[in-house]
């Protein structure tokens, strides 16, 4: 082989090198999503105040104008990560069921997102007026058109379940944040029950009465409830 066949040989390895290098950065440019996927996984694992463009560049391997390119600050890559948790909410009650049992499935999807990411319900609290408040706001209030609820009622009534949803998930994931990790559930509550019970009959003669409830009831059991109670009013709407 001369010396120029060599070269020539070189030359299309170096250039095919090049051409798979720029087709690989391709394949795995930098997206949105994956950004996106990224800082959900630094605010499940340590929570809002780990969430810099620092730590989602060493998570990312790349520099800051990549990520910057997308998302122009935290405040923005907040609401994208609270919108793409709550969309996939939305996505799975199926638009075939029932209006109230869609309702309820949307209710009790938003309170497992917000139980699996605490954050996502300070989020929806702090900016009421993002996408993803809208998101929940269209699927109940939509379904609320399907029950035959009269008009001029729909606005309350789809506010009034949209800030039980919202308001009762973010309050119980924000509880649940308070308690040291491993915390006994059970005898977390038994504690607070017999606290309840210790408690002047002439002031708290209620909350007396339901000491013995607190340690075996359900939360999830207990939205839903409320969710058919806020409903039962609505029917009279109709």
């Amino acid at each position: 082989m001369t010396i120029l066949e060599q070269c020539s040989k070189y030359v299309k390895m170096v250039l095919m090198a090049i051409k798979t290098q720029r087709a690989e950065r391709r394949t795995d440019a930098l997206s949105k999503e994956r950004i996106v996927e990224a800082a959900i996984e630094i605010l499940d694992a340590d929570g809002e105040s780990a969430l810099t463009f620092r730590a989602l560049t060493a998570r990312l391997a790349t520099g800051s104008g990549a990520i910057y390119y997308h998302v122009a600050n935290k405040n923005d890559l907040l609401a994208a990560t609270t919108n793409d948790v709550i969309a996939r909410v939305m996505t799975d009650p199926l638009s075939a069921a029932e209006p109230q049992e869609a309702i309820r499935a949307i209710a009790l999807g938003v309170f497992d997102a917000i139980d699996a990411h605490p954050w996502v319900g300070a989020q929806l609290a702090r900016e009421p007026w993002q996408s993803a408040m809208l998101q929940i706001f269209e699927g109940v209030g939509g379904r609320l058109q399907a029950l035959g609820v009269a008009e001029h009622a729909q606005f309350d009534s789809a506010s009034a379940l949209v800030n039980y949803i919202v308001g009762v998930a973010g309050q119980n994931a924000a509880h649940a944040r308070l308690l040291p990790r491993g915390t006994d559930r059970g005898a977390f509550l038994a504690a607070a029950a017999a606290r309840w019970a210790r408690l002047d009959p002439a002031e708290y003669p209620f909350v007396r009465r339901l000491a013995a409830q607190l340690p075996g009831h359900d939360d999830r059991e207990q939205f839903l409830a409320g969710i058919d109670l806020i409903l039962a009013g609505i029917g009279t709407t109709r």
